[in-house]
């Protein structure tokens, strides 16, 4: 439980951070809250040589109305995103899953752009905001561009950041009125989820995400279109597994990861329908 020797610098910019990972390349890790990483550094399941803290760049820190969407910088806490009033009036579903992220030491220290950065298919909030349609925006030497959350997860902890680049913006469509649920299960309380589901619904337009069904964060698509073609909640939540690739593991097996995704997924859109 020990990690492997690593250096250590401290970016003041997100200009610097971005010029210290070029100077290191991929042998250099961000670390921010360190909730995700950190675990992982201890198993040896993660080995960068170099780690670049980017904990105190408060000027990636905020939550702002934007009109259509909301914009939320890469270094809010999770904490900020619970008790969000901006976020609660117009992005309930996002603020209530944050709620769900670990216990409140978790909350305080952990950033919506290092989960989703890290790219954890057992995390929370990259399910969320995939669900919501959410864009990333990534900084790097070139400029900035802008990522849907859709093309964003490639694998286990692989994304589509660059190297070189950093997640500096997370922007999130306002629900404007629409239901929404979120669903967790698991062994005991601020667990990892085993499977965890987050959907909205507003009409014949659905959106649900899959927390710890595949190697990435799922995006149910077959489940949406379900409900954009008339099928009642209990249904379309039949077709929760369509898109998935669940792992077995010491908590589930794949077929039990099936049968919750269902399950979760018909009394999400059922609470969202109501």
């Amino acid at each position: 439980m020990i990690p492997a020797p690593f250096d250590y610098v401290r970016a003041e910019s997100a200009e610097e951070a971005i010029s210290l990972v070029g100077q290191h390349g991929d042998e250099a890790k961000f670390i921010a809250g360190g909730h995700s990483l950190l675990p992982m550094m201890k198993l040896r399941l993660a080995q960068p040589s170099v780690l670049i803290d980017i904990g105190r760049l408060t000027d990636l820190s905020y939550i702002r109305d934007e009109g259509g969407h909301v914009a939320i910088g890469a270094m809010t806490r999770h904490m900020d995103v619970e008790t969000s009033d901006l976020l609660r009036e117009h992005v309930p579903l996002l603020a209530h899953a944050a709620g769900h992220v670990g216990d409140p030491q978790v909350r305080h220290r952990g950033t919506l752009g290092g989960t989703i950065a890290h790219a954890d298919p057992a995390s929370d909030l990259p399910a969320t905001t995939l669900a919501l349609g959410a864009t990333y925006v990534a900084q790097g030497p070139n400029g900035t561009r802008e990522i849907a959350a859709a093309d964003f997860y490639r694998t286990f902890f692989e994304s589509a950041l660059a190297d070189d680049e950093i997640l500096t913006e997370v922007r999130v469509p306002k629900m404007n009125g629409a239901g929404w649920n979120f669903q967790k299960f698991n062994r005991r309380a601020q667990d990892w989820a085993i499977v965890g589901v987050a959907a909205w619904r507003n009409g014949d337009q659905a959106g649900v995400g899959l927390v710890n069904m595949g190697a990435t964060p799922v995006l149910a698509t077959s489940v949406a279109d379900a409900i954009a073609g008339g099928a009642s909640a209990a249904d379309a939540a039949e077709q929760a597994a369509a898109e998935a690739d669940p792992q077995a593991d010491m908590n589930a097996s794949v077929e039990y990861r099936q049968h919750l995704a269902r399950v979760l997924t018909r009394r999400a859109l059922e609470a969202a329908s109501a």
